[in-house]
C-alpha cells in the first residue's frame, strides 16, 4: 500500500506530508484546487516523465517521495534484489526535479534509472482516468490480465520455459548447420591439405634444427679447401717431415762419431717432429669432423624448403604447421560426424517443438475458456455503469504457427458500446467517461488476481448521474476491500462510500503574496459539510446537509 507521499515545491504545492491508509479514501475540492497537480507529483515518483514547469516558481528543483509497504513476495521486491538495492521493510520512491529539465531517481536512497523506477512503481500503483494510457489500456497487459484472471500463470511459465528450450535447440541447429555448411565448403582443400601436411610430417622445431644442420654443412663445405691444402703441406711429396727425419738420422751417426757438438740441433728436431706428429693427429680429427656427405647438404635444404614453402602456403610459420594440420583433420571430422550431429540436433528440436506446441495448445484452450468467463463477469458488472447495451469481448486470436514465449494467442479488450456498432479496442471504441467505467468493471473483477496493491481512479465519475456514480462508489468500496483504492471525485455518492475523506484546497500565503495547495484530512463533521457542498454547489443548505447526513449514514 502507499502509506505516505511527501511533495515539495511542485506547482502549487510547496510543503505537504501525506499519510494515507489502507482500503478507500477520496479526495475532492472545487476545481483548480490542485487534485491533478497532487496525481502528477505521485506520477514523478512512480517514474513518470519529468517536466521543469513541474518546479514551483522561483525554486531550483521539486522532489515527490513516495513510501511504500508490500508483501515479501511482491513483485517488485524482487526487481529490487536484482539491482543490487537494499530491500528494506519500506520501499521507498523518490524524484527530484529541476528547474532546467534534469531529474534524478532513487529508490531506497539508491540512485537508479527513470526506466527502473517506472517499472517498480507500475507494478504497485495504477493510476486510472478518462484519458488513461496506461494499465489495463495498454493491449500488451492485456494476455497477462488474463491469464491472472484464469489463474494460469503457471501455464504460461511453463509456455516460456518451453519456448526458451525450443529456441536453444533450434539456435544449436542452425549453429551446426553452419559448421557443416563450412566443413562442406572446404572440404577438398581440406583434404587436400591434411594429405599434403601428413606427408610432410612436420613437428615444432624441426625448422630451427634444419637451419642449423644446414649452417654448419656449409661451413664445412666452404673450409674444405683449406683443410685440402692443409693437409697437402703436412702429407704431401714436400711434407717437411721425411726429410727433418732423415737429416736427425745423419745428426745422430754423427754423435755416435763423437761429434757431440751435434745435439742441440737433433733435441730441437725431434721437437720438431714431434709437433708435425701432434698437427697431422689434429689435421686428421679435423678431417673426420668435417667428413660429410654432399647429399644430406642437398636432402636438408629440400626439407627446409619444403616446411617454408608450406608455411607461406598456408600464411603461417613452420612451428604452427602441425596446428593447421589438426585444424584441417578436426574439420574434416565435424564433415564427418556433423552430419550425425546435426540429425541428433534436429531430433532434439523437433521433440522441443512438439513439448512447446503441447503446452502452448493447453494454455490455448485455457485462455479460451478464460476469456469467456471474463467476458461475462465484466459484462455483469455494466448494468449498473449504465452501460447495459454495451458488451465487453476479450478477442482471442490463436494461431499454431505462432512461436513466441507468450503461446500462440494474441489477445485484445475490446468494447461494443452500442448494438449494432462494430466492436473495437477499448481505448479507440470506448468514450472518456465510457472508458473510465469499462476500466472499474474490469478491475472489480481483477481485483484478487493479478492486480496492482494501489489503484488510483482520477474523476472517473465525470458526467455521470447520481445511481450511476452510487454504482461507482459501490464498486470503488468493493475493491478497497481487497486493493488499496485512492479516488479524485466530484460525485458525493463516491465521496461517501469511502473510510477517509481528504480534502485539497487552495490557500493564500502572506496576504496573497502567493498560492498554494493544501491537503486536510476530514472528520465526521467536516466530511458531512465537503458532501453537502458536492450536493449543492457554491451555496450549501440545510436540505443539503441533511441529503449528506443520510448519505453517509446509509453507506457507514
Amino acid at each position: 500500500m502507499l502509506y505516505a507521499l511527501s511533495v515539495r515545491n511542485i506547482v502549487l504545492i510547496d510543503q505537504l506530508d501525506l499519510a494515507l491508509d489502507a482500503g478507500m479514501t477520496v479526495l475532492t475540492g472545487e476545481t483548480g484546487a490542485g487534485k491533478s497537480i497532487l496525481l502528477d507529483a505521485l506520477t514523478l515518483a512512480l517514474g513518470g516523465r519529468g517536466d521543469a514547469s513541474l518546479v514551483r516558481n522561483g525554486c531550483d528543483s521539486g522532489q515527490v517521495v513516495a513510501v511504500l509497504q508490500l508483501p515479501a513476495e511482491h513483485p517488485a521486491r524482487a526487481a529490487l534484489r536484482n539491482n543490487a538495492i537494499p530491500d528494506d521493510d519500506e520501499v521507498i520512491l523518490r524524484r527530484v526535479q529541476f528547474a532546467d529539465g534534469r531529474t534524478r531517481a532513487f529508490i531506497n536512497d539508491q540512485p537508479v534509472s527513470a526506466a527502473l523506477l517506472q517499472r517498480v512503481g507500475s507494478q504497485i500503483v495504477e493510476i486510472h482516468g478518462q484519458h488513461d494510457d496506461r494499465a489495463l489500456v495498454d493491449a500488451a497487459t492485456h494476455r497477462a490480465a488474463l491469464d491472472a484472471f484464469a489463474m494460469l500463470d503457471g501455464q504460461a511459465g511453463a509456455v516460456r520455459a518451453a519456448w526458451a528450450m525450443l529456441s536453444e535447440a533450434q539456435e544449436a541447429v542452425a549453429a551446426q548447420k553452419h559448421l557443416v555448411a563450412e566443413a562442406l565448403a572446404l572440404e577438398d582443400y581440406a583434404r587436400h591439405s591434411v594429405e599434403e601436411l601428413t606427408k610432410l610430417g612436420t613437428v615444432v622445431g624441426e625448422e630451427e634444427e634444419l637451419a642449423e644442420r644446414r649452417q654448419h654443412l656449409q661451413q664445412i663445405e666452404r673450409s674444405a679447401t683449406d683443410v685440402k691444402e692443409t693437409d697437402d703441406v703436412l702429407n704431401g711429396p714436400a711434407a717437411p717431415a721425411p726429410a727433418l727425419s732423415s737429416l736427425m738420422r745423419r745428426l745422430l751417426r754423427k754423435i755416435d762419431g763423437g761429434a757431440t757438438l751435434f745435439q742441440p740441433i737433433v733435441d730441437a728436431l725431434d721437437a720438431s717432429l714431434i709437433a708435425l706428429d701432434n698437427t697431422s693427429d689434429a689435421l686428421e680429427a679435423l678431417k673426420r669432423e668435417m667428413a660429410y656427405d654432399p647429399a644430406e647438404l642437398e636432402a636438408v635444404e629440400e626439407r627446409l624448403f619444403a616446411l617454408r614453402a608450406a608455411a607461406r602456403k598456408h600464411q603461417t610459420v613452420c612451428d604452427e604447421l602441425p596446428a593447421i594440420l589438426a585444424k584441417y583433420a578436426a574439420d574434416l571430422q565435424t564433415l564427418h560426424s556433423g552430419e550425425e550431429r546435426l540429425a541428433a540436433l534436429k531430433h532434439a528440436a523437433a521433440k522441443a517443438l512438439a513439448d512447446y506446441q503441447g503446452l502452448a495448445g493447453a494454455l490455448s484452450a485455457g485462455r479460451s475458456e478464460a476469456a469467456d468467463a471474463l467476458s461475462a463477469a465484466v459484462g455483469a458488472e455494466l448494468p449498473d455503469l449504465k452501460l447495459g447495451a454495451a458488451k465487453f469481448i476479450v478477442d482471442h486470436q490463436v494461431d499454431p504457427e505462432r512461436i513466441a514465449a507468450s503461446g500462440f494467442d494474441q489477445i485484445a479488450f475490446h468494447v461494443q458500446t452500442n448494438p449494432g456498432t462494430a466492436a473495437g479496442p477499448l481505448l479507440k471504441v470506448a468514450s472518456g467517461g465510457e472508458l473510465s467505467r469499462f476500466l472499474l468493471a474490469l478491475k472489480v473483477v481483477l481485483a484478487d488476481r493479478g492486480s496492482a496493491p494501489v489503484l488510483i481512479f482520477d474523476e472517473i465519475d465525470t458526467g455521470v448521474g447520481g445511481a450511476v456514480a452510487d454504482a461507482i462508489g459501490r464498486r470503488l468500496a468493493r475493491l478497497a476491500g481487497r486493493v488499496q483504492v485512492l479516488a479524485v471525485t466530484h460525485a458525493p455518492q463516491v465521496a461517501a462510500r469511502a473510510q477517509r475523506h481528504l480534502l485539497i484546497e487552495k490557500q493564500a500565503m502572506e496576504e496573497g503574496a502567493f498560492v498554494r495547495t493544501h491537503v486536510k484530512p476530514l472528520d465526521l463533521p467536516a466530511r458531512r459539510e465537503e458532501v453537502a457542498r458536492m450536493l449543492a454547489g457554491a451555496s450549501v443548505t440545510a436540505e443539503a446537509r441533511a441529503a449528506a447526513s443520510k448519505l453517509l449514514s446509509e453507506v457507514h
